[in-house]
């Protein structure tokens, strides 16, 4: 499958207004960790999550996903980074549903893992998705993710918990994969 053209780029506290724009919307934030209150951030919450992103006092390395004519359309990061064993999480999200279905994560995906693989010298990349979440892992499987296990009732979405799967990917699998 040929993917859309993307590019990855650090965040800028412009990317704010989108970001907030997207948390308002619960079809975007249906998998996504936010807290069960609506609005699930503030404005002024959304800022200070990009100001820590940028000044790298979280622990996180976001970046903003761009379309080819440089839309900004969602974010993708590697976070929980183990330099001793080089394996990180991977997260993704494409917020604006004008883009979805079309292979824009995917490449942003595969542009965030390469980072990962050479600008971090990581070994494994893995992930965890909810078990219901079937197209995206539909596109992780594509991407070359391999299924690892069920974390049982894993996170907490609305009065209940699901279970998610773990998946990864190795250095070796995405550089043979091309």
């Amino acid at each position: 499958m040929n993917l859309p053209e993307v590019k990855l780029r650090e965040l800028k506290l412009e990317d704010a207004a989108d970001r907030y724009k997207w948390c308002l919307d619960k079809e975007v934030t249906r998998y996504l960790k936010v807290p069960d209150t609506f609005p699930p951030f503030t404005m002024e919450e959304t800022e200070n999550w990009i100001q820590k992103c940028t000044d790298k006092t979280n622990g996180y390395e976001q970046k903003a996903i761009l379309s080819g004519d440089g839309k900004h359309i969602g974010w993708v990061d590697l976070k929980n980074i183990d330099t001793f064993n080089k394996q990180a999480e991977l997260g993704i999200t494409v917020g604006n549903k004008d883009f979805w279905g079309n292979g824009y994560g995917a490449a942003a995906m595969k542009t965030m893992l390469l980072w990962g693989f050479q600008e971090l010298s990581l070994h494994k990349i893995w992930l965890r998705v909810d078990i219901d979440n079937q197209q995206a892992i539909k596109s992780y499987k594509k991407s070359g993710f391999i299924e690892e296990g069920i974390l049982r009732e894993d996170r907490k979405r609305g009065n209940g918990f699901v279970d998610r799967l773990r998946m990864s990917i190795l250095r070796s699998e995405f550089f043979l994969k091309g």
